[in-house]
């Protein structure tokens, strides 16, 4: 089983350094940022004391060592450094390198493996799969994590996933509870122009239609994605382009529920998705 303490001693053991960073910030206010440095990149924990409150804060937690290691591979995987069909280096020597210990390395590349980014063979090295051939939603889940690293084309493909599976699942939530969908769609009139506002309200569209459709796994497919749409929408509604075109459909879609209740949805929702890959091409354009 992994160690934690024993991982914390290995950081220490392998030339890990922590520095203390103590900055005036104002009469009575102070910062304090405790860094964390490795071999292969850094992730910060950063603790903000106020004085005049006395409140403490702590907006990005360090990595736990099986974090690091999950983020140091795939990572690894996705920018070439390790591509498919190649080794990794012997579990002693990664442990080594990453600075944990064998047992956290080693749960960590079992469930990589089982996720279908690797093929663990006993007594020989761990070979990288072609994760587009081996993986299934584990691996999607994984690889949504980890937004700035996503292969060429990933946004692109799963935007053309969604103009396949959304449609007839607006369709159902339409039919099945049409008052919820139109009482969702009246508040788009109130949207702000930033694009927060619009990627927020985009996402949880999709995700009522989901769990509104009367099938809970496109709910459970859509969660593994939250982050990845996330990411894409906040570059997409950056171009007056994307909200202006947003506006619209969501105006046309809850008028035609109104009128028409789920009949026309499914088309009104496709013509909409295929509109948004056009525009996310020109994002990726510019």
């Amino acid at each position: 089983m992994p160690d934690p303490l024993l991982d914390a001693l290995k950081f220490r053991q392998f030339g890990h350094f922590i520095e203390y960073r103590h900055t005036l910030l104002h009469e009575f206010s102070y910062k304090f940022a405790l860094t964390y440095t490795v071999p292969t990149g850094k992730t910060s924990y950063q603790l903000y004391r106020q004085e005049d409150n006395m409140r403490m804060v702590a907006p990005a937690p360090p990595l736990r060592p099986t974090q690091y290691a999950e983020k140091f591979l795939v990572t690894s995987i996705l920018d070439g450094k390790y591509p498919p069909g190649s080794t990794l280096p012997n579990e002693r020597r990664l442990a080594e390198q990453l600075g944990i210990t064998r047992p956290t390395l080693r749960e960590t590349l079992q469930r990589l493996a089982g996720e279908g980014w690797l093929k663990i063979r006993h007594g020989k090295s761990t070979v990288v799969n072609d994760y587009w051939q081996h993986g299934g939603l584990g691996l999607l889940s994984t690889l949504a994590r980890y937004g700035d690293y996503l292969p060429n084309g990933f946004i692109t493909h799963l935007l053309e996933v969604r103009l396949t599976m959304l449609p007839p699942v607006a369709a159902q939530a339409a039919a099945r509870h049409p008052s919820i969908m139109i009482d969702y769609l009246s508040q788009a009139e109130s949207l702000s122009e930033d694009t927060d506002s619009f990627s927020d309200y985009d996402w949880n569209l999709q995700l009522l239609m989901a769990r509104n459709c009367g099938n809970p796994v496109f709910g459970l497919i859509l969660n593994d994605f939250t982050s990845s749409f996330k990411t894409m929408a906040r570059q997409y509604f950056s171009k007056k382009t994307a909200r202006l075109a947003s506006r619209n459909y969501y105006r046309q879609l809850g008028d035609t529920i109104k009128s028409s209740g789920h009949k026309g949805v499914a088309r009104l929702v496709k013509n909409a998705m295929a509109q948004s890959i056009a525009i996310w091409a020109e994002v990726e354009r510019n």
